[in-house]
């Protein structure tokens, strides 16, 4: 039997209140839009999010966009290629990934990127220039752009990827220009989230893939040059978490859990490839960078210029913010067998792992 007017005037006050809330009552912090949630967790779930990710299509960004989907959000994918961007429709539901071609020079393109976006992340980066583009306007006025686009259109959250090493006095240009760009982006947008990991590893990196491949490019400096190499799931999972906090201003370090030598890393992928280490020299400083320029002049370099100078550059040593993302790194050798057994002969493809040797406070330092 239906109930009349005269029964629902009796329900108790809590009830009447509870019936006029509708999904517009959800919103977003800080935005104060509104969300509307549903279905299970996980995939095909709808948490009312909308995210932007520039710079999806890279290494960093794909996990990134994998994340985000995962956990039910909306994710606008801007691309500059058809092909760069079609692996990525499959990692969210139908609908939840959205594509959108720009240009980094197009403001209007970018602002159709972010307009509905709750979150903008910018991952825009590369490791060496082209005659379109090089490392000043992509790092630096890319990124300035990108968050004075994102401030103008009422975006409530910006979170700028930079680079472990940034440093204005750095010998890289890479790093100068990495630095700039977090100068450009705190003056555009004040309370973006600025994060600084260190060098990524992971399935397509050019870490440890790189390493098996040209270990030559490797030796330079005689592999004494320090680095903190850190898992790019947990740079990835690190920057969704972010998602779900209100504000979070300021700049972030996400070094690897160790600072670990060029030598040390190298004969670990010796050992879990079970190749013999390299024998090729160490090409003295002048040599690679006439070398590099060379293969530049021909095509796009195996190594630029700027990477040789980086190779001779020891990671920052700074405290890590881990603690702030909730993510507690791994340790790179507890994933280095995933990435490099493909690099071991038919033969010695099911042979056990046998790591080199301890490590000692001359080859590594463990991060308090």
């Amino acid at each position: 039997m239906l109930a009349t007017a005269s029964h629902c005037v009796r329900l108790p006050r809590i009830l009447r209140s509870q019936q006029k809330r509708a999904f517009g009552d959800i919103v977003i912090p800080p935005s104060g839009k509104p969300a509307i949630r549903y279905g299970p967790p996980g995939r095909s779930a709808v948490t009312g999010n909308v995210a932007t990710v520039f710079g999806c299509t890279g290494f960093l960004g794909r996990y990134l966009v994998s994340k985000l989907a995962k956990m039910g959000t909306q994710v606008i994918i801007p691309y500059r290629e058809e092909d760069a961007k079609r692996h990525l429709k499959v990692t969210g539901d139908l609908g939840q990934i959205v594509s959108m071609e720009w240009d980094l020079r197009s403001e209007d393109q970018i602002e159709e990127c972010v307009r509905h976006s709750d979150i903008v992340y910018n991952l825009v980066g590369r490791d060496y220039e082209t005659k379109n583009f090089d490392h000043d306007a992509v790092h630096a006025e890319g990124a300035a752009r990108i968050a004075e686009v994102a401030a103008r259109a009422g975006v409530p959250r910006f979170v700028h990827v930079s680079h472990l090493n940034a440093s204005e006095s750095s010998l890289s240009k890479f790093y100068r220009t990495k630095a700039r760009g977090e100068e450009y982006v705190r003056g555009a947008f004040p309370n973006a989230t600025i994060v600084r990991p260190g060098p990524l590893y992971g399935y397509e990196d050019k870490f440890l893939n790189n390493m098996a491949v040209w270990p030559i490019w490797w030796k330079l400096n005689h592999a004494a040059t320090t680095v903190r190499p850190v898992h790019v799931f947990d740079v990835a999972q690190a920057l969704a978490n972010l998602q779900d906090v209100a504000s979070l201003p300021g700049t972030f370090n996400l070094p690897g859990p160790s600072t670990l030598t060029v030598d040390y890393l190298l004969r670990m992928v010796s050992s879990v490839t079970y190749r013999p280490p390299s024998r090729a020299p160490v090409l003295p400083k002048p040599v690679a960078l006439q070398l590099a320029r060379a293969a530049q002049a021909v095509w796009w370099p195996a190594l630029s210029p700027d990477e040789v100078e980086r190779r001779f550059i020891n990671d920052a040593d700074l405290p890590s913010d881990w603690d702030k993302f909730g993510i507690v790194p791994d340790e790179i050798e507890e994933h280095a067998i995933t990435y490099l057994r493909r690099y071991r002969s038919a033969e010695n493809f099911t042979r056990p792992v046998v790591l080199p040797e301890s490590r000692g406070p001359e080859v590594w330092v463990q991060q308090s």
